[in-house]
């Protein structure tokens, strides 16, 4: 019996790489998810394994289904301004809990903020109006720059 052949439509490399894993949420109040759900389907619609929580959530649910999903990377929409404090909280949840992994926001940040947030410890901030491109090549690069730096 032979062997089916390769795809040889991905580079060798990508061919038995696994998709990258992502937990997409609302954490705290914020009642606002469309732009959430549209970036669920970006993401999957690049190749993408999301894990979608929702609206309402808070950082131990976000930081179980991190673990139960071995998830490589969370991403949080705010849309209230909760940004300086919800943010910085999640990614303390992520470190207490003893995962490795980027925690990225989106949404509606001032641009003033976003040196606060990556200082905290939030590997991107993707602001309004960001294409699809962008916002998969920011996802993806948090996770080639948690994983070049360990």
């Amino acid at each position: 019996m032979s062997e089916p052949p390769a795809d040889t439509s991905l580079p060798p490399d990508a061919q038995f790489e696994a998709p990258i894993r992502v937990v997409l949420a609302k954490l705290g109040l914020d009642g606002h998810d469309r732009g959430l759900k549209v970036v669920a389907r970006t993401l999957r619609d690049a190749g993408m394994e999301v894990i979608y929580l929702g609206l309402r959530q808070t950082t131990d649910s976000i930081v179980a289904a991190c673990e139960q999903e071995d998830a490589d990377v969370i991403g949080l929409s705010m849309h209230n301004a909760g940004h300086l404090t919800l943010a910085p909280r999640m990614v303390q949840a992520v470190d207490q809990a003893g995962l490795d992994v980027p925690v990225v926001i989106g949404g509606i940040v001032p641009a003033d903020d976003v040196a606060t947030l990556i200082d905290a410890g939030v590997a991107a901030v993707i602001g309004p109006g960001a294409s699809a491109e962008e916002v998969v090549s920011a996802v993806r690069a948090a996770v080639d720059r948690h994983i070049a730096a360990q």
